[in-house]
């Protein structure tokens, strides 16, 4: 008969940290591997923004466009650019495509403030930006942050203008303005959710009137002035612009022993970055495809979402190409969902379920199934997927956990799986743990983040 000691050793299950795990090298590689992940994310501040970046990168690893209807072969690195909005990126392996190809799905979107059409308006001598709130925030965390605007500006003569303000340390910034204390007694009796109206969202854009002009509307005129300086804009190019206020904050180091970064737009970048270097850094002789999609934040919709057809239209585009029954190697595909879940935040107990929560420094996170309450909006992952996953990643030594979305009735969330899934591949979300998810300022661990990198790479090569 087994002593106790020995059973317990067999039989249970004990969560332990990556710290405990792997030596110091192995954390030395993950604290590396961040400051990589970090210039990735200053320069990646949106969707259009990441689709640059990563475009770059790709090429500088011999990767070149591909275009729908182009023949392809055995060790072509392509890359697929959306509208510059979402990025598809594989390689062609050497085995069958029939075998299934091995998908890394991410997003790119973050929640953030969308300009308004017609934004500019001015109001006692101060001239503000209207935005309307993109995603699921806490409005009220979104006030008295420095904040920058990104975008583009699409002209009547067909050119479209980058626009970055407010990152560059001689750049002005811009400003949500809230209440003083002193006179904020009755707002502050609201609810949390309820203090800030999306509608008091609007950006400080300037106080100072054109020069000589001191009626109605000449702190606005002054502004456009400036707008039009710079740009060569009009108030109404405005109407065709995608504009957004972003936090200014760079990626940073947190606590002393930096074992964490902060960041706006983690979520889900923190996945991304791993995908698209996972990618790249692999030998593998799957047909292997890093997916940074659109959209996500707000259900995954329109051209550049995953719930449009061109992630279907580039596997049957391949198909043809190689020979391959499309419908075969959609069954025998395997994607990983590359999202953020939810760390266990122990000053916010209750409303996590600590036993099946992840974990910060735990390793990378897999979610059989995410939703909401009943599982609503998710694919749930089948138990022959997920043990295969748990073997590949044990037999690896990469460190991982389990987690759900809090407990069952506080909320939950949806992620790109199901759209994926849809098409009869087997999906499941895996990622990074994140605290703070869609504030203005993220937090995750290092390791986890290595973790993440390391167990996409051997999903893509197994």
């Amino acid at each position: 008969m087994k002593d106790a000691k020995q059973l317990k050793e067999e039989l249970l299950y004990t969560k332990k940290t990556v710290y405990e795990v792997l030596g110091d090298d192995e954390v030395a590689k993950a604290y590396d591997y961040a400051e990589g992940y970090k210039s990735y994310l200053d320069t990646s501040k949106t969707e259009r923004e990441a689709v640059d970046t990563s475009i770059a990168m790709l090429e500088a690893k011999g990767f070149r466009p591909y275009a729908l209807g182009d023949t392809v072969k055995a060790g072509d690195k392509l890359y697929y650019n959306n509208r510059g909005k979402s990025l598809y990126a594989f390689t062609i392996g050497t085995e069958s495509l029939e075998k299934g190809i091995r998908v890394l799905a991410s997003h790119i979107d973050s929640p953030r403030l969308d300009f308004k059409p017609c934004p500019v308006y001015e109001d006692c001598g101060i001239g503000f930006f209207k935005t309307h709130y993109y995603g699921g925030i806490k409005k009220y965390q979104w006030t008295t942050i420095p904040l920058a605007i990104h975008g583009v500006i699409g002209t009547k003569s067909g050119e479209t203008i980058k626009v970055c303000i407010g990152e560059d340390d001689n750049d002005p910034i811009f400003y949500i303005n809230d209440i003083l204390p002193h006179l904020g007694q009755e707002l502050a009796k609201k609810p949390l959710g309820e203090a800030i109206e999306g509608e008091m969202l609007n950006l400080f854009a300037g106080s100072r009137p054109y020069s000589g002009e001191y009626g109605a509307d000449s702190v606005k005129l002054n502004i456009l002035a400036i707008l039009n300086e710079k740009y060569g804009i009009t108030e109404v190019d405005l109407m065709s612009a995608e504009l957004c206020a972003v936090p200014a904050a760079k990626a940073r180091d947190i606590g002393l022993d930096r074992a964490a970064v902060g960041s706006y737009g983690h979520d889900d970048r923190v996945c991304a970055y791993p995908s698209l270097t996972a990618m790249t850094d692999v030998d593998s002789a799957h047909t292997v495809m890093c997916i940074l999609a659109d959209k996500e934040e707000i259900g995954s919709e329109g051209n550049s979402g995953m719930q449009s057809e061109i992630f279907r239209d580039i596997i049957v585009e391949l198909s043809k190409s190689l020979g391959a029954d499309e419908a075969i190697v959609r069954r025998n595909s395997m994607c990983l969902s590359a999202d953020v879940s939810a760390a266990y935040d122990p000053n916010f107990k209750g409303v996590f379920e600590k036993r099946n929560n992840p974990e910060l420094s735990c390793g990378v996170v897999l979610l059989k199934y995410t939703g909401a309450r009943g599982k609503s909006g998710t694919s749930d992952a089948s138990s022959e997927y997920m043990s295969y996953l748990r073997s590949i990643m044990d037999k690896e030594g990469i460190v991982w956990q389990s987690g759900e979305l809090g407990k069952i009735d506080a909320g939950g969330g949806g992620t790109v799986a199901k759209f994926i899934a849809n098409l009869n591949i087997d999906t499941i979300d895996v990622g990074v743990p994140v605290i703070a998810m869609h504030a203005p300022y993220e937090l995750i661990s290092k390791v986890d983040l290595y973790e993440t990198y390391k167990a996409f790479k051997v999903f893509a090569k197994a």
